[in-house]
């Protein structure tokens, strides 16, 4: 069985393929990236290193040859750019013969209000509609997404937020992989759906761990969006970057992200990986 990651290079492919290769040989993984050369580390582990550009589809079909089990990494960049790579990849994996793929997508895509869960409900469709076997890997929030607020409360910043009392079910990026690396390399997880979050905690709870993990105080701060985004900019974040955080500051305070449930460590088949132990790694502690 040949197993797919595209994005290996990235932060999360590169922990889905490590974990992979913790319980399956290197000949039964592959990767699709950007720039092979990139992942010259691991081809001298045995892994099957193919060129694949989510611009260049031609090379899809390439890298998506003889492959049974595909994970697809979302993509960056903007919603219509996003969703037309991946429109890219699902034609070349179905044109492949790929006979099951898991997408990264996020907690309660259908009704998500973040703007980028546009993106996750499109993909989502035309994997469906590709008539390809299929997990959504509907990811909540990484830990790491908040290394920005971390590094700044190591130089005594205030923690700033605008989601009131909102709650966030942050999990570390390693969990995440590892669960992905499970259900690749499982059985029975065709044409699942699978909200992945850590325990609900709010910004002040949050905060509350990173402050006892850097053995001091932080001011948590919850202002209002006016002033979040005042703030932003006053960090020296361009315009583009501001109005998209102030969207999901918006979204998350309206529930975006309170969604409960287990079924994370159930793939995990061990309990999530503490928080404080995620910011330790951040901090480089």
């Amino acid at each position: 069985m040949k197993i797919l990651v595209t994005g290996a290079t990235g932060h999360l492919g590169s922990l889905v393929v490590e974990a992979l290769l913790k319980n399956n040989s290197a000949k039964d993984v592959a990767v699709s990236v950007r720039n092979p050369e990139k992942a010259e580390a691991l081809r001298t582990q045995g892994v099957d290193v193919r060129h694949g550009d989510f611009d260049q589809p031609e090379t899809l079909a390439k890298a998506f040859a003889g492959v049974d089990r595909l994970l697809l990494i979302s993509t960056d960049g903007d919603n219509e750019t996003r969703i037309r790579q991946h429109q890219a990849a699902i034609d070349a994996a179905k044109n492949a013969g790929v006979g099951f793929i898991a997408y990264t997508s996020v907690v309660n895509a259908e009704k998500n209000t973040l703007s980028l869960a546009e993106v996750h409900r499109a993909t989502e469709k035309a994997i469906r509609e590709s008539g390809i076997p299929y997990s959504f890997l509907r990811n909540n929030w990484y830990l790491e997404n908040e290394a920005g607020s971390v590094q700044a409360a190591t130089q005594g910043a205030p923690w700033v937020h605008a989601t009131n009392n909102s709650q966030v079910g942050w999990a570390t990026r390693s969990d995440y992989a590892h669960a992905a690396a499970a259900v690749l390399a499982g059985e029975g997880h065709e044409n699942t759906v699978y909200e992945l979050s850590g325990k609900l905690r709010t910004q002040a709870e949050l905060a509350a761990i990173v402050a006892e993990v850097l053995g001091q105080e932080i001011n948590v701060q919850n202002v209002d969006d006016a002033a979040y985004a005042d703030i932003m900019k006053g960090a020296g974040l361009p315009d583009f970057v501001v109005s998209m955080l102030v969207d999901m500051q918006s979204a998350i305070r309206e529930g975006a992200l309170a969604v409960e449930s287990d079924t994370l460590e159930k793939l995990l088949g061990r309990p999530a990986q503490p928080l404080n132990e995620g910011i330790k790694a951040i901090v480089g502690k």
